[in-house]
């Protein structure tokens, strides 16, 4: 039998954090090697897994240097600027990653894929099992409805998310713009006001929501003449998110270095 994966969580502390803590705790195949949190965060010193009334045995911590010492991966779902910063080390230890993160620009992108030239990175904008289906199912859509439908993405996540569209509904629009043979860059609409002139049938729209605790839906719709299709994923509690990034640290164990997508882990590929 494998020994345990050790897990470090980085922004251990936030919502997205702790679900990943709680889903560390609950997989025997895995052991939470470390917890870490921004330096000015209330939350170091306390056992990580305090929220849940247990004792963990592990600190929530700001020293990334030696939280990723001996361990085999980190899960990484904060800020683009934080994630850079930690991969930089990864990738001098040794770590692999599971990054969840969203709003990397271009610059960032590339710096992720040069890492993944010496750690294998698992990177996904949204590490939900349904979604990376709900893409492979737009892909097919897509090519089937390429004449004739107009396409809109509409996204509705919490009042805290701070970047916009969401990196999954950018997701969702890069595989719709690739099955159409195009490149979103230059199809993409993010926002109408004022007299827009009728559609253009080669766009592929953008609407976002910003409320209350939505913790994520997307809807894809086709709008065809006397017919809607619509394809639609609700995420109704971020454990999806956190079994999904555990699914790929664990398909990271052994890996060669490289630059994976959550297709590589569901093998959806093909």
């Amino acid at each position: 039998m494998s020994a345990p994966l050790r897990v470090v969580v980085a922004g251990a502390s936030g919502r997205m954090g702790r679900m990943l803590v709680e889903a560390v705790l609950g997989d025997a195949a895995c052991t939470l090697h470390a917890a870490l949190d921004v330096a000015q965060s209330p939350a170091l010193g306390q056992d990580a897994a305090a929220f849940l009334g247990r004792v963990s045995g592990v600190a929530i911590g700001s020293d990334l240097n030696r939280a990723l010492q001996g361990a085999d991966v980190l899960i990484d779902f904060t800020r683009p600027e934080g994630t850079l910063a930690h991969l930089a080390l990864c990738r001098t230890l040794g770590v692999a990653a599971v990054v969840g993160t969203t709003g990397f620009n271009d610059a960032q992108k590339a710096q992720v894929a040069e890492a993944a030239r010496v750690i294998p990175i698992v990177m996904a904008p949204n590490m939900s099992v349904g979604v990376n289906v709900m893409l492979r199912l737009l892909d097919m859509a897509a090519r089937s409805l390429s004449t004739g439908y107009d396409i809109e993405v509409i996204e509705a996540h919490h009042r805290h998310k701070v970047d916009a569209p969401s990196g999954t509904a950018l997701a969702m629009g890069q595989t719709l713009a690739a099955a159409l043979g195009r490149d979103l860059k230059d199809c993409a609409v993010y926002a109408r006001e004022g007299v827009t002139g009728a559609r253009d049938p080669s766009t592929i729209g953008f609407a976002t929501v910003r409320g209350g605790d939505i913790i994520g839906d997307h809807t894809v719709l086709f709008a065809g003449s006397g017919e809607r299709i619509e394809v639609t994923h609700r995420m109704s509690s971020r454990g999806n998110y956190a079994a999904g990034s555990l699914r790929a640290a664990h398909f990271l164990r052994g890996k060669p270095a490289g630059l994976y997508g959550m297709d590589d882990v569901l093998n959806l590929k093909g």
